[in-house]
């Protein structure tokens, strides 16, 4: 039991580190009246959408780190200035610039090396494809569900200039709560889920009856497999079956679609669950997963269709 609370702790320092870092952030920027700067740089880029300028504050915090900009959201949805479709809609949008992040520290240096250009190059634009979709929905649905009298970065408390460490205080003592009550269900959400894993929960799912019925090569079982608990490991044994020409980039291709639709519902569960329902509580931390989750489902299902129709 200790063991696996050690575990927890460890996995989830940087993670509340990250939240406490959004929430403190931002208290210290809205009290030294700095937030409606963030918000005025970013409305450029969700001028398109008819998101309120919290989200377009957080969006520019996204840019470094989502969990910080999802924190942010978090507590002006706390502060009653966000409603849920809105929260729904700027934590989607705050997962955006990760996907162009990843083009530099995972598709780039790791992807494109392991797997040759075609088929790298199709993975990597399969998530530029996901980030396009993701910013059309928000866009279609703040438009269809939006109005324009909606939240705005709340001015500075006082008039006269605030230090930072006057700052750094009213935070701290606006913010605390709401972090000791986001770590206490981060943490025993994560050790629900570390617990599951340990009793091999996550691994009596087999896609071997699936991988049969799309009618890929059965030495890709293995990579496909792979992939599901680790991506970079599947990658790394689809790359040599691709280079000897034991699979066509095609059907190479097809085996990345499948492995990373069954990945991201345990990617979800496993990662993303844990911290939204921390940040946002049980039913609106899940509504977004799910919703998040099943766009990037979507579109590889969608071009793994397209795929399939192709080699056929």
């Amino acid at each position: 039991m200790m063991d696996l609370f050690l575990r927890v702790l460890e996995f989830a320092a940087p993670i509340l580190a990250m939240i406490g870092i959004g929430l403190f952030g931002a208290g210290v920027l809205t009290e030294m009246g700095l937030m409606q700067g963030l918000a005025r740089i970013a409305r450029p880029i969700i001028s398109f959408t008819r998101l309120p300028d919290a989200c377009a504050s957080a969006f520019v915090v996204s840019l470094g780190s989502a969990v910080a900009a999802n924190g942010m959201v978090a507590r002006f949805r706390d502060e009653g200035c966000l409603e849920e479709k809105e929260v729904i809609l700027c934590a989607v949008m705050n997962s955006i610039p990760v996907y162009f992040r990843e083009l530099f520290t995972y598709q780039i240096p790791i992807v494109l090396p392991a797997l040759g250009l075609v088929v790298g190059g199709f993975y990597a634009l399969v998530f530029i494809i996901t980030a396009l979709v993701k910013i059309s929905v928000v866009v279609i649905l703040s438009r269809l569900f939006l109005g324009e009298g909606a939240c705005r970065v709340p001015e500075a408390s006082r008039q006269e200039k605030v230090s930072l460490w006057e700052a750094l205080i009213r935070s701290f003592r606006r913010e605390r709560r709401l972090f000791f009550k986001i770590a206490a269900i981060y943490i025993t959400m994560t050790t629900a889920v570390f617990a599951l894993r340990d009793r091999g929960a996550f691994e009596a799912f087999s896609v071997l009856p699936l991988a049969e019925i799309f009618g890929i090569p059965p030495e890709t079982i293995v990579p496909l497999t792979t992939y599901v608990a680790s991506p970079i490991v599947g990658i790394s044994l689809l790359g040599p079956m691709i280079a000897s020409n034991g699979i066509t980039p095609v059907q190479a291709m097809i085996v990345l679609m499948l492995g990373s639709m069954f990945m991201l519902p345990f990617f979800a569960i496993r990662s993303l669950l844990p911290r939204y329902v921390g940040l946002f509580g049980p039913r609106l931390g899940v509504g977004i997963v799910v919703f998040s989750t099943g766009m990037s489902i979507l579109v590889r299902f969608t071009i793994l269709v397209a795929l399939l129709a192709f080699s056929g």
